[in-house]
């Protein structure tokens, strides 16, 4: 019996450590236990990642949060970025930022960029519903390391961020009731961070298919803290996103897991809370329903009061799990 308690314990182990052979294929993977992953880069191209590769102290120390930038876009100059510097306020008096403007914050995730897909997509969806100042956060210095080395980077990333968000008010005005930040994967940490840093004054926080390996219990992680209302859209919980709620509100379309409807390999449900939320910022359609448990919400199974998913309102309040449903291409 004890021969047999080994062998099928070596098995496991075997199989946790086993290289996966199909590109985006995440089918193998068992959270907390496996050792390989598929990861999407900026453009959704899975790369395989090894969550026992160690952290490259180097890079963590020379592309540190001050290696951020941030790109303004604005109705005068939707396409072509103005760099904002922080601590040089010219970089702001000669760019387009208002600060009576609603502020919005885009912040990519891993082996991303400030070009990556979600930015335009998500930035075109701003400025077509409202006036805004959208600023776009590159943190490609470290985003474009190692998994490992970019979780561990996290923490400094968000609080540059927030201390250049505090500058930029301070600076040349604006109004933390009008500042919505939005994170994809472990940009949603970054943020989490930013807003921390920032002590909970942004408006509103929404953390795009939070990045699961490495975050479950880390108390870097996105929370409720992070701004006066804070919301989560899973996609691929228990693979590459957060599953647990950690949210004032925690939307789970299509039962928050892995396949999301017309997704064919794993990586793309992780890839689908940008493209949702940027549909739902320009047609406000997906309506959540208020779960009793995370049962229901994982079953879409859930019946009670309604506060939509996603949308660019500033103001936007609620508290609980939400479940939903919808289509499998845009607007979904």
């Amino acid at each position: 019996m004890k021969v047999l308690i080994v062998l099928v314990a070596s098995m496991a182990l075997c199989a946790s450590n086993a290289i996966p052979s199909v590109p985006g294929d995440n089918s193998h993977y068992v959270e907390g236990e496996s050792r390989y992953i598929w990861m999407p880069d900026g453009e959704g191209v899975p790369h395989l990642v090894d969550l026992e590769e160690p952290v490259d102290e180097a890079i963590l120390s020379s592309r540190n949060g001050a290696n951020n930038q941030y790109w303004l876009y604005t109705r005068q100059n939707p396409n072509n970025a103005q760099i904002l510097v922080h601590g040089n306020a010219n970089s702001i008096w000669n760019s387009n930022y208002v600060s009576s403007r609603p502020l919005k914050v885009v912040v990519h995730g891993w082996n991303g960029d400030g070009n990556s897909a979600m930015n335009p997509l998500i930035t075109s969806a701003f400025l077509a519903v409202q006036d805004a100042n959208v600023i776009v956060v590159d943190w490609r210095a470290l985003a474009n390391s190692n998994y490992l080395t970019a979780v561990n980077g996290v923490p400094e990333v968000g609080q540059f961020l927030g201390n250049f968000l505090v500058w930029l008010i301070n600076t040349a005005g604006g109004n933390w009731n009008n500042v919505h930040f939005v994170g994809f994967s472990l940009g949603a940490h970054v943020v989490g961070n930013a807003g921390r840093q920032a002590s909970g004054r942004p408006a509103r926080v929404t953390g795009l298919d939070p990045a699961g390996p490495s975050w479950n219990g880390n108390p870097n992680a996105l929370n409720r803290n992070a701004g006066q209302y804070v919301e989560a859209i899973h996609t691929d919980g228990g693979l590459l996103g957060i599953f647990t709620p950690l949210a004032d509100a925690d939307f789970y379309p299509n039962g928050g897991r892995n396949p999301q409807p017309g997704c064919w390999i794993s990586t793309c449900s992780h890839s689908r809370a940008p493209e949702l939320f940027a549909s739902s910022v320009r047609t406000n359609h997906f309506q959540g329903r208020l779960c009793a448990n995370i049962n229901q919400a994982e079953n879409v199974q859930c019946s009670g009061g309604v506060l939509n998913m996603g949308n660019g309102v500033v103001s936007k309040r609620g508290s609980g799990l939400f479940g939903l449903s919808t289509g499998s291409s845009w607007p979904f």
